[in-house]
């Protein structure tokens, strides 16, 4: 933990977003450098309500809060915070059936991840640090099919059609959680590469003023050639907000300055350091991404702040 730690209670963060948005790879890695010692990681889908087969015949997709646990959500992420452990559900999404609880005692930090964190005011009270995931949708449905086909037995036709037949939930139930975020990540393919989907990727954070976010001048005094950007503009409803680009071809040299500035600004957490910015690609092979490394890392700095009192709720 941090050598000064000053908040007797676990951290929590949430990573909220559509499905396939990339919350589990993001989650993941922040793990990684928090140390599985640390950190646990919760995924809230898991409080479904019904199977998939009972969804099928009821019609209530798993982005409809109807088809949640909410309320018990809500008193698990309440429980974890006040240092309790809770019996947290379990879904199955390879045979899309509900299994046994699984008995879960809060550490350090707590990461949920899932489509519904942010849903009500109880549960966004509890957090820490709330990021939203919104890669750009074409994106989103590349990597959906990759991960539906690949490891839930879906064929591409059922994937495209389920996203068919989500499109009125994932607008009514999934986005408007967006604005309770204090960052904003989306993945997009740079100009020109349209079939981009890992490594090259770009990522743009959306930083709102909720939290007090570092200040990374050091790194960004030769403009845009060094594959970062920061500017102030205006989020969609109209609020000014700062905006920091990271180019999915920026060089390892300026990645890995930014990375120890980031480390720079929490000495405290030295020894978390690990390898960032793991994923699975296409060919089911791990390959890394700088900005998503440099996401992973931007994150993991809140919330090690967070644990400092810096900016803890």
């Amino acid at each position: 933990m941090p050598l000064n730690r000053r908040v007797d209670r676990p951290i929590i963060l949430g990573i909220v977003g559509d499905s396939a948005a990339g919350k589990t790879t993001l989650t993941a890695g922040i793990a990684n450098i928090l140390g599985p010692e640390r950190v646990v990681t919760i995924c809230t889908d898991d409080y479904h309500r019904y199977s998939r087969e009972e969804r099928a015949k009821n019609g209530i997709s798993a982005l409809d809060p109807r088809g949640n646990y909410i309320d018990i959500l809500e008193q698990h992420i309440k429980q974890l915070r006040d240092g309790h452990p809770i019996l947290k559900p379990i879904y199955n999404h390879h045979h899309g059936t509900l299994d046994a609880p699984d008995y879960i005692v809060p550490k350090e930090y707590v990461i949920l991840e899932g489509l519904l964190g942010y849903s009500t005011r109880a549960m966004r009270d509890c957090y820490d640090v709330k990021v939203y995931l919104e890669p750009v949708e074409d994106l989103r449905v590349k990597w959906k099919i990759q991960r539906d086909t690949g490891k839930r037995g879906y064929t591409e036709a059922q994937v495209r059609e389920s996203l068919k037949r989500r499109e009125h939930d994932s607008a009514d139930f999934i986005r408007p959680q967006r604005t309770f975020a204090d960052i904003v990540v989306q993945f997009y393919p740079p100009a020109g590469q349209s079939d981009e989907t890992g490594a090259n990727l770009n990522a743009r954070h959306t930083l709102r003023p909720t939290l007090p976010h570092p200040d990374l001048s050091p790194v960004l005094d030769l403009g845009v050639r060094n594959g970062l950007k920061l500017e102030l503009s205006r989020d969609i409803d109209g609020k000014p907000v700062d905006v920091l680009d990271i180019a999915g071809d920026i060089d390892a040299k300026r990645a890995k300055a930014m990375e120890e500035l980031l480390w720079g600004l929490i000495p405290e957490a030295q020894h978390l350091r690990d390898k960032l910015g793991q994923f699975i690609d296409e060919h089911n092979e791990t390959a890394i991404s700088h900005p998503l490394a440099l996401s992973q890392l931007f994150i993991t700095y809140h919330m090690v702040k967070a644990a400092m009192g810096v900016h803890a709720i």
